[in-house]
């Protein structure tokens, strides 16, 4: 069967990205990557989100799901030209079933990256029944 459609149709140019660090209209910075981590009696998520203002971070946890977003906006004016350039990003991940719905996460921000804490509820060992006779 011949291909009915040139190979250059898609052979797009490459066009200037917003996230282009020596672009003219880049932002300064975008965010980079999520991890979870947990041990004995805590749940970590970490989340990269450098130069985000933490007041511009919407953080959201509800059935068993984490929900990060936040936007950034730069805003330049100069004789010549005016420039608006926004970016926007969302991380969500499934917690593990050991997060505690019980207790109140805690988040911090600090240096670009953004740290929740969950506690973990207590394993449950399986309870033994003991038989006897009749």
């Amino acid at each position: 069967m011949t291909n009915l459609v040139p190979r250059a149709f898609f052979d797009f140019p490459r066009f200037p990205s917003l996230w282009d660090e020596d672009d003219f209209w880049s932002l300064s910075s975008t965010p980079t990557g999520l991890s979870v981590s947990e041990d004995e009696e805590h749940v970590y998520v970490e989340a990269q989100v450098p130069g985000i203002d933490p007041e511009k971070l919407e953080v959201t946890h509800d059935k068993g799901m984490l929900w990060i977003k936040g936007q950034q906006e730069q805003e330049e004016k100069d004789k010549k030209y005016y420039r608006k350039a926004a970016s926007s990003f969302s991380y969500h991940v499934r917690l593990p079933e050991s997060v505690s719905g019980n207790g109140e996460p805690k988040a911090t921000c600090k240096n670009g990256v953004m740290k929740v804490v969950f506690d973990k509820t207590p394993e449950v060992q399986p309870k033994k029944i003991q038989v006897s006779k009749e």
